[in-house]
């Protein structure tokens, strides 16, 4: 029963780090690759007077277009929408397949309109996984600022209303969504996700916008990006900074080292300590303990208690990091159930 009992604990553990990876470390590869694709651009950052960054003013007439045409995969925006973070954006790219929206955040649905043409702007993302970038489409408020950044220009949308349809209503992305047998008569931006959010998506989340004002780039930054005190919150360079996890393009130096590190400390406290668990067993002044696949384990590390430990502690990260970089890919990939749970993309 205790052998059983471990057994059955191990699959939890590993169903646990599964979904770890699923909706976390998916989305940390997305943010590097997503990292990598901004500081590949020629993009620059918004303008500045005197180190701050400036309010740039709202422009009148008609918006330019950009781009004018773009590839599968380009990177076309950046969309930043404050009611889910100061910090938070995503890249948009061109088109809106699973390798697109598992490497890039969010993707533009390439016979839709470009950003501030008359018609609709409509993009797709993930809800949960590969950095859920519209995991809380459901906490907007009618007026909510929804901000599409190209290269040169900002587009500053507000949130109208949401709807919630079938996959098969492709007239939610029509460029005049509400008759989609009508001519586009407004500036509109579409938001698409799954519902519900955690299990088999058998509908989209549809959040609408509308065009408030443009502005340039050179000229600084949308107010709705600064803070209280007229500062920018968010900016293009802290953004292609990203974290340590972020910049990290695979998970194998990790396992690398840690395996490294586990050979030396184990063979340094086998030489001073050898095994004084088991010698301790067999000298009689400990019990014979009943089987047990963990307690062999840990009797089997060399050096004293704590050494043995944080031996088992290296061991346990460097498997976890181990399924993280091969496993759970593989599975997610070839096992026909998480396959359809996962949509799963490898972003290598």
């Amino acid at each position: 029963m205790g052998l059983l009992g471990e057994i059955l604990l191990t699959l939890a553990v590993v169903c646990a780090l599964y979904i770890a990876w699923q909706l976390w470390w998916t989305g940390v590869e997305s943010e590097h690759t997503q990292l990598a694709t901004r500081q590949s651009s020629s993009w620059t950052d918004p303008g500045n007077a005197n180190g701050k960054v400036s309010i740039a003013h709202a422009q009148q007439g008609n918006p330019p277009q950009e781009p004018t045409s773009a590839k599968v995969g380009d990177l076309i925006a950046q969309l930043y929408i404050p009611r889910f973070g100061s910090a938070w954006s995503r890249n948009v790219v061109e088109g809106t397949t699973n390798e697109q929206l598992a490497r890039h955040g969010v993707g533009r649905y390439t016979n839709t309109q470009m950003p501030g043409q008359v018609g609709n702007f409509a993009v797709a993302g993930h809800r949960a996984g590969y950095g859920e970038p519209l995991a809380h489409v459901d906490t907007f408020v009618e007026g909510d600022a929804i901000i599409v950044r190209t290269k040169d220009y900002w587009y500053v949308y507000h949130y109208t209303t949401k709807s919630i349809v079938l996959p098969t209503d492709i007239g939610v992305i029509a460029p005049n969504p509400t008759d989609p047998s009508a001519a586009a008569v407004k500036r509109m931006i579409t938001l698409t996700t799954c519902e519900p959010r955690y299990s088999e998506a058998t509908h989209r989340w549809i959040s609408w916008g509308e065009l408030d004002y443009w502005a340039k780039v050179s000229d600084g930054i949308p107010k709705e990006l600064a803070d209280s005190s007229g500062t920018n919150a968010v900016t293009f360079k802290e953004q292609n900074q990203g974290d340590v996890l972020t910049r990290l393009n695979s998970l194998r130096p990790v396992v690398m080292v840690l395996l490294l590190a586990y050979a030396v400390i184990y063979l340094a406290a086998l030489a001073v300590w050898r095994y004084p668990a088991l010698r301790a067993i067999r000298n009689g002044s400990k019990p014979r303990p009943d089987f047990s696949l963990y307690g062999a384990f840990y009797r089997h590390q060399s050096g004293i208690a704590p050494i043995r430990w944080l031996l088992l502690l290296i061991l346990a990260v460097a498997a976890a990091a181990a399924m993280f970089e091969w496993l759970f890919p593989w599975v997610a990939s070839n096992v026909p159930y998480l396959q359809l749970m996962s949509n799963y993309v490898s972003v290598q």
